[in-house]
């Protein structure tokens, strides 16, 4: 594994020989294709929906996938792309809004259904040959829309069918044009991966040769560039997120990076001393700690309802991080471990609607007076394809595989009042959880597990005596993208375990409770 200060392994491959393009007509799921097509090892790119012909040569894509959204083609309004987008030579996939909008441009209509078709399906293939080789006949799929393909030109064949959906799949005659009414992105659409596999290899003529190495290393050239001679800041949580970027940018510009430390009082048990262990021994960064516990607990004294818990300790931190700034020349840039679920769950898509589900993510919300230009290297990156990159810069193990914690910390694991003593209890019970789930093997194989206390009391028997103490919740799920995530089938004797300790050992817990919903309708965090 190469050190921090090693140049990365030259690669062979080109992106732009092996790059395909995703127009984002407002989907959610935008970016998880393009993860997808990274999974494919093809270079992919997230461009708006209305980007001109001559940018799209200037790039020279493979193909060409247009995202599903909220819109109906039908409406004023509603975003396209270029109609002779189609006409380009360029391999084209419509998926959802996408396929209707391109069966609309070249002579089809959309119409709305009277019910809405959200949810797995089955669908009954009638081609399995190109798009669908290596699928069968019948194969189960995930759909989410309320309009439809009712009529298609000549010059289209159809491919696949619902018993609600006649026409859920499409094949130009003679255009490299196809469209899937359904999601082949996301895990509920199980052959979804050959079936992208199939348009970029066999449409696209692919041949997968893109690596994280390459995403790495042209990352780096590019922040090389933008920051040339001035200073980068980069705020630490010690998790893996703010890690990879504090190692993307100590590689690019090495002693020019400074990282802050904000100790808010709201991390897991010995988070702060590890993170200072870990980058002033093992990255010997620049790194400044600020103490600020007392000021977080003081702003959060009294405060239960969520999103203001989000916005005292996002104004908090901005001020502590503003007063270490102070103290550091020459200071331009500020750097964060920002991801895209957190973009997307932050309303921050820049061509789509997206819902704001969580404030205080590192997105979109830099205030002026700061007087940074924002450098976000991991925007696009997934949790998973962000430990690969962790990997492949020579970050250790137990860094990279380390569960997500969130930027408000335990503030918003903690439901109710949030004070010292609460505190205390909600380290120690999340302290012995991660302990057995480690002993049992299973973190590396859960996405996140984590310890909720409850602002619910409930009658004990302990001993001799009545109790009347407080409740933990243990939530741990398992996901690809954390878009969407399934509560873990823990064993139940794990379970039983872990009741037993955080009972026995951590006084002023009586009971104990197992999160199994899943995202959605519920999120991950409880806040």
């Amino acid at each position: 594994m190469p050190t921090l200060a090693d140049p990365l392994s030259a690669q062979q491959s080109s992106l732009a020989e092996e790059r395909v393009l995703v127009l984002d007509f407002g989907s959610q799921y935008a970016q998880l294709i393009a993860r997808r097509v990274r999974e494919q090892n093809v270079y992919c790119e997230i461009v708006r929906h209305d980007i001109g012909l001559e940018q799209i040569r200037r790039r020279a894509p493979r193909g060409l996938i247009l995202s599903g959204g909220p819109a109906s083609v039908y409406e004023e309004g509603a975003p396209r792309c270029h109609p002779d987008i189609f006409r380009m030579g360029i391999p084209v996939l419509g998926i959802c809004y996408g396929m209707q909008l391109a069966c609309e441009a070249l002579g089809g209509h959309v119409d709305r259904v009277p019910a809405r078709e959200y949810g797995r399906a089955h669908v009954s293939v009638s081609a399995q040959d190109g798009l669908f080789a290596g699928i069968p006949e019948q194969t189960e799929v995930w759909m989410s829309h309320g309009d439809q393909v009712s009529r298609v030109s000549d010059d289209f064949l159809s491919l696949a069918r619902t018993t609600t959906c006649p026409i859920a799949a499409v094949r130009h005659r003679e255009l490299p044009v196809y469209g899937l009414q359904f999601h082949p992105e996301v895990t509920h659409t199980p052959l979804g991966g050959t079936l992208l596999a199939n348009f970029l290899i066999s449409v696209c003529g692919c041949h997968g040769q893109w690596r994280m190495g390459d995403f790495a290393r042209e990352t780096i050239e590019r922040l090389r560039h933008q920051v040339g001679s001035r200073r980068v800041l980069c705020g630490l949580s010690g998790g893996v997120d703010s890690s990879v970027t504090a190692a993307l940018l100590f590689r690019a510009i090495g002693p020019q990076l400074a990282c802050i430390l904000v100790d808010n009082g709201l991390l897991r048990k010995g988070e702060s001393e590890s993170v200072i262990r870990e980058f002033t021994e093992h990255f010997q960064t620049d790194l400044r700690v600020v103490r600020a516990e007392t000021r977080f607990l003081d702003a959060l004294a009294g405060i239960t309802e969520p999103q203001e818990k989000r916005r005292r300790i996002g104004h908090i931190f901005i001020d502590c991080f503003k007063d270490a700034a102070k103290e550091i020349e020459d200071g331009t840039f500020l750097a964060q471990g920002t991801l895209y679920p957190d973009v997307i769950e932050s309303g921050a898509a820049p061509d789509g609607p997206a819902a704001t589900i969580k404030l205080h993510h590192n997105v979109g919300g830099l205030p002026e007076e700061l007087g940074f230009e924002l450098i976000e290297p991991l925007r696009d990156l997934f949790k998973d394809e962000v430990r690969r990159l962790g990997l492949e810069l020579g970050l250790p193990e137990e860094l990279v595989w380390r569960h997500p914690f969130p930027g408000p910390g335990l503030a918003v694991r903690c439901l109710g009042d949030v004070n010292r003593q609460r505190l205390d209890i909600l380290r120690e019970a999340d302290a012995i959880l991660i302990d057995e789930i480690k002993a049992a093997g299973l973190y590396r194989e859960t996405s996140q597990t984590f310890a909720v206390l409850l602002p619910v009391q409930s009658v004990g028997v302990m001993g001799d005596g009545r109790t009347y103490e407080q409740t933990i919740a243990v939530r741990s799920v398992d996901t690809d993208d954390f878009m969407t995530a399934d509560w873990s089938r823990l064993p139940y004797e794990l379970l039983a375990q872990i009741s037993t300790r955080i009972i026995n050992e951590v006084q002023g817990i009586n009971r104990v409770c197992y999160d199994i919903s899943s995202k959605p309708p519920a999120t991950i965090e409880w806040e």
